[in-house]
């Protein structure tokens, strides 16, 4: 939250000073015949508003990664919820309220190759979302482009003490890394966002 606020703050004053040098330029423009004229008129047209792209980017690049940002489309309103419902058996939900991914980053921490963080065809994905979003059909039911990957989950439980002291995991260790067969063949309780309707859900303190 505070690097949010850092940003913001210093994407605001980055440009109150862009703007207060081009002001002045563009009422004086004799300014920009001396040498320091021309200094300031390559910071006020070239490098603050560089440097302003560049902040403001990051930011919001960062902000696409925020669980806020997924389900600020109503139609993924429903899959925030099920982080939320109220039985740990849910494999999602059990994740959230345990703290075991980063609060907050909750969907970019277990879909890492989706949209625009991931390939290009990735990225093509994600401008086709902004088109059905905006101008298209949203379907009833919303499905991965091709099936989950064990290397979401493995990139965090493979070097946990109770995956490692597990003797199904251990046996079955060649195959999940070959995606021979998939974590979500034992562990299926997923999002299930069609029963979430009414479902009871976690409240923090």
């Amino acid at each position: 939250m505070q690097d949010g606020w850092f940003a913001s703050t210093l994407l605001a004053l980055v440009a109150a000073v862009a703007i207060v040098l081009i002001l002045f330029l563009v009422r004086r423009p004799g300014t920009m015949r001396s040498a320091t004229g021309k200094i300031l008129a390559f910071v006020a047209f070239l490098v603050l508003p560089a440097v302003f792209t560049t902040i403001g980017t990051r930011k919001h690049l960062d902000y696409a990664t925020s669980t806020q940002f997924c389900i600020s489309c109503h139609e993924m309103g429903r899959y925030g919820d099920s982080l939320l419902r109220d039985d740990l058996d849910y494999i999602p939900a059990a994740h959230h309220q345990n703290n075991w991914i980063p609060r907050g980053k909750e969907c970019y921490a277990c879909h890492t190759s989706y949209t625009m963080f991931g390939g290009i065809g990735a990225k093509l994905r994600g401008l086709k979302h902004v088109y059905v979003h905006y101008l298209g059909s949203i379907p009833d039911e919303i499905e991965l482009y091709e099936p989950y990957q064990n290397r979401e989950c493995l990139h965090c439980h493979e070097q946990s003490r109770s995956f490692q002291e597990s003797e199904d995991h251990i046996a079955l260790m060649e195959d999940l890394i070959s995606e021979e067969i998939s974590c979500l063949d034992c562990h299926d309780s997923m999002h299930e966002v069609e029963s979430i309707e009414g479902a009871e859900l976690w409240k923090p303190e």
